[in-house]
C-alpha cells in the first residue's frame, strides 16, 4: 500500500542480464560470468496514466541502465550483497515505494546439476509500509 493508502501498482522488468566479476572464488573475479536481474518496482502510476507525461512516473529505461551497471560494476563476494545493492539504486528514484529484486547466478560453481542459483528480496523506501 501507498502511504495514501491506495493498492500499488507494479513495472517489472523481467531478464535484465550482464556480465559480472563476483564471487569468492578467484576464477569468478577473474574470468566473469552471466549475472541477471529480475526487478519489481512498486509505484502509484495513476498520476502518469492521467497525464501520459513519462516525468509522473519511473522510466523503466533509466532502471534497467542503472540495474545492469549494477550487475556488471564493482566485484562482490555473495549474490546477497548484489541484489541489495540493485535495490538500493531502485528505491533511490523518487515514486518507488518497494521494491523485488531477483539476481539469477546460472553459472555459480556448484557440483551438482543445477539450473540457476537465485535471491529474491524485496525492500521498501525507509518510512514506507
Amino acid at each position: 500500500m501507498g502511504p495514501d493508502g491506495h493498492e500499488l501498482d507494479q513495472i517489472r522488468l523481467v531478464g535484465l542480464r550482464a556480465t559480472g566479476h563476483h564471487g569468492v572464488y578467484p576464477h569468478e573475479r577473474a574470468e566473469g560470468q552471466p549475472f541477471g536481474a529480475d526487478v519489481v518496482l512498486h509505484l502509484d502510476t495513476r498520476a502518469a496514466a492521467r497525464t501520459d507525461e513519462l516525468a509522473a512516473t519511473v522510466s523503466y529505461a533509466d532502471v534497467a541502465e542503472e540495474v545492469t551497471a549494477v550487475l556488471a560494476g564493482d566485484p562482490v563476494d555473495l549474490v546477497e550483497t548484489l541484489a541489495e545493492r540493485v535495490a538500493q539504486v531502485v528505491l533511490a528514484h523518487p515514486g518507488v515505494h518497494a521494491v523485488d529484486v531477483t539476481v539469477h547466478k546460472p553459472r555459480a560453481p556448484l557440483t551438482v546439476p543445477f539450473d540457476d542459483v537465485a535471491v529474491h528480496i524485496r525492500r521498501r523506501r525507509e518510512g514506507g509500509r
